[in-house]
């Protein structure tokens, strides 16, 4: 009788143990069907063997990114800056074939164009953003006296993406006395197909201006363009790196900006306007010129500082470009090691949108995936957890929760529906409920395939997840 009662209770063992193989096999087999590329590098951090062998930068070195596409290849032309040393000024250019794998392709200019430098002084040139207007292709970049609004954005053209560049000289410049900056440009055209100019950084914030197609340059030589976002003298100023872009479904459009230090707590903020000239408001309502709110409260925060458990964290991310390839949205930006300012390096991340059309930030660096079915037996397990909010700029540690499979989590509760859309209830407060998508991703942390949510809540407070091994 002892006897046999042993038997059953390790056969109810060894059934057991059997049917937890099992699930970690069924969750690593379902992971493993999701789609992402085959060509996901293994990155190393703070290479120093690399600092002086532009070949092997990569992603590395890339300050103030800006996106454009040429047939099937990316480029990202970026500040002048690297560690290690000085570079000569002429603007980074990188590109890819598959917005993961980066190749330095060198600088676009030879020096700081004659006219800029005499403006200001500039010893490098800044934050650059390329278009094409029928044949040529449209350069501009800043050049600016450090801390100072002595400024000046220019253009440069080619018939080739990757030159030779042609000096068309200035299109905005600015000085002490005036209330902008002229620096960090953005091109964009409307739903009409008008050119436009976006830029500013600190001073009285972002500007819009209505540019001629036939040269690029503003219709009225003197107009300094409209304020469309400002932040409060309290702290500084501090708003740069405006890009707008039109989503066509939504029929907005959305003004993506960098806030605070760029080396200390840079964090990307979004509002969207029915107008290309705005008001641009958050989801909140505020306006994005509203200078009397709490600095901290106005706009979507979409990205910011963070670290998951015990990995690397990324610190100060921002200055962002976004391009639509496709129907996919990709945004991309700068972001520093942790505690190591002068280790920055390109992020690419997918963008997802919202049930009422506000763009959400995957969690992790972009391999490959697209929007797709997830299976429900993925989700159950531990989870990091990082809630981006939006008085705290630094970097957001995780926080463990363990999402169940009878729909708990931590005293709340989540549920799946449709393909890939996650609710999430943190408690019985409406605040407290996130409306999120999961992605499949890659763990850039920790080297594997993971699932990844991003979501946000009825305030646009951020919300971010990782499934933990």
């Amino acid at each position: 009788m002892i006897k046999k009662k042993l038997v059953i209770a390790l056969s109810i063992l060894f059934s057991l143990s059997l049917l937890g193989c099992d699930s970690k096999v069924d969750k690593e087999g379902g992971l493993s069907k999701l789609k992402l590329s085959d060509n996901i590098p293994k990155e190393k951090l703070m290479d120093e063997s690399i600092i002086d062998d532009s070949s092997k930068w990569g992603t590395l070195n890339t300050h103030d990114p800006s996106i454009f596409k040429d047939g099937d290849t990316y480029y990202v032309f970026s500040t002048d800056a690297r560690i290690g040393g000085s570079v000569a000024p002429g603007i980074e250019v990188r590109k890819s074939k598959d917005m993961i794998n980066w190749q330095y392709v060198g600088q676009a200019l030879k020096g700081v164009p004659a006219e800029a430098e005499e403006w200001t002084g500039a010893q490098g040139l800044w934050a650059p953003d390329v278009t094409k207007i029928g044949e040529y292709y449209y350069l501009y970049y800043a050049a600016s006296s450090f801390g100072k609004n002595t400024s000046y954005i220019g253009l440069e053209r080619s018939k080739s993406i990757e030159g030779p560049w042609e000096d068309m000289g200035c299109v905005v410049k600015t000085e002490e006395g005036d209330n902008m900056n002229a620096i960090d440009p953005n091109i964009v055209f409307d739903d009409e197909g008008s050119l436009w100019l976006s830029y500013g950084s600190f001073w009285t914030g972002i500007y819009i201006l209505k540019l001629d197609k036939n040269t690029g340059k503003p219709e009225d030589k003197e107009d300094k363009g409209k304020n469309i976002a400002s932040r409060s003298s309290s702290v500084s100023g501090a708003v740069e790196g405006p890009y707008i872009i039109y989503n066509d479904k939504q029929k907005k459009y959305y003004l993506f900006e960098s806030y605070d230090s760029l080396a200390k707590d840079y964090n990307v903020r979004v509002g969207r306007a029915d107008k290309i000239d705005g008001p641009y408001v958050d989801i909140e309502g505020n306006d994005l010129t509203d200078t009397t709110i709490d600095p901290n409260k106005v706009g979507n925060k979409i990205l910011g500082g963070y670290k998951f458990a015990d990995t690397v964290g990324w610190m100060a991310p921002g200055h962002n470009s976004v391009l639509k390839d496709g129907e996919d949205y990709y945004i991309f930006h700068h972001a520093r090691v942790e505690n190591e300012v002068n280790w920055f390096y390109l992020n690419v991340r997918k963008i997802v949108w919202s049930e009422d059309g506000w763009p959400m930030v995957s969690t992790e660096r972009y391999a490959g995936e697209k929007e797709e079915k997830i299976d429900k037996a993925l989700v159950p397990g531990k989870w990091d957890v990082i809630i981006l909010k939006k008085d705290d700029n630094g970097i957001i540690s995780s926080k463990e929760y363990d999402l169940k499979k009878n729909g708990r989590v931590n005293g709340g509760t989540w549920e799946l529906s449709g393909d890939n859309s996650l609710t999430i209830k943190l408690s019985d407060k409406k605040e407290d409920t996130y409306k999120c998508k999961i992605l499949p991703a890659w763990d850039y942390e920790n080297n594997r395939r993971t699932i990844v949510f991003t979501g946000i809540n009825k305030n646009g407070l951020a919300i971010w997840g990782k499934m933990k091994k």
